[in-house]
């Protein structure tokens, strides 16, 4: 490891989030939020939202959305379907331009991500 400061390229600057801010105080961020909320890992019977796998969602002023979002593990059977999953639930929202789903795996999903109605809904609580 050089001891050149790091560029956002390189990884988290000190102090930097890990997971970036959503666009919560915009209007069709709700709304996103339960489109979201229709799609689930086929194997766990939690929906993506709750699982802790949607990390941020922006909205920009044209309502063009970006979902970064991760899986439950890299291997995962559905890794290359689900970003279209979500896309297909938010695009058709009224208001919504665009629909951009990225997957990161930085930071690793785990099960503290989960909403305590997923903890109680597996078990875990």
């Amino acid at each position: 490891m050089s001891d050149q400061a790091q560029t956002p390229e390189d990884g988290p600057v000190e102090g930097t989030p890990l997971i970036k801010p959503s666009s919560t105080e915009h209007p069709l961020h709700e709304a996103i939020v339960e489109a979201c909320r229709t799609v689930y890992d086929p194997e766990i019977p939690v929906n993506i939202y709750d699982l802790g796998l949607v990390y941020t969602i922006e909205i920009n002023d044209e309502n063009e959305v970006r979902v970064i979002m991760t899986l439950t593990a890299p291997g995962c059977p559905v890794a290359g379907e689900m970003p279209g999953w979500v896309a297909d639930a938010v695009e058709p929202l009224p208001g919504v331009k665009q629909v951009d789903v990225e997957l990161t795996w930085n930071p690793p999903w785990g099960m503290e991500m989960m909403s305590d109605e997923a903890r109680l809904e597996l078990g875990f609580m």
